[in-house]
């Protein structure tokens, strides 16, 4: 399964260049990220499964800039790989044309908030991400 966001370009995310600026699609990516892990749950009063997890490693491929602000663009997520404690996530930002413009991929780490350290992901969580895992 694919879990898609939309997210707002606004007109400050444009820089000197007049296209977005390349950090603006690790905001989107994170939004998206946090809309799919708490924000849907949160939405249906259910308790989010998936929420203490920081990023370990992101790359991002910039494929077409996106121009314009005042729109909306999707951002598409899916999860690419299940490790012990960490996890990869595919994204896709993807303007209303079908254009993909930047496609990114991160390396999700579960942590325990009182150790501040990596942990086991929980049973639950990996039923979680199985939901969301391309094949």
């Amino acid at each position: 399964m694919i879990y898609t966001n939309q997210q707002f370009v606004r007109w400050d995310d444009i820089d000197a260049f007049g296209h977005i600026n390349n950090a603006k699609y690790l905001t989107y990516i994170q939004e998206a990220r946090f809309q799919w892990s708490f924000y849907q749950y949160a939405e249906k009063n259910e308790k989010p499964t998936l929420v203490e997890m920081v990023v370990a490693r992101a790359e991002v491929d910039y494929l077409e800039p996106i121009y314009e602000g005042g729109r909306l663009y999707d951002v598409t997520l899916w999860v690419e790989n299940i490790g012990n404690s960490s996890f990869t996530l595919g994204y896709e930002v993807i303007g209303d044309n079908g254009t993909v413009h930047a496609r990114v991929k991160t390396v999700q780490v579960a942590v325990s908030m009182e150790t501040k350290r990596s942990r086991p992901l929980t049973d639950a969580e990996r039923n979680f991400l199985q939901q969301y895992l391309k094949a």
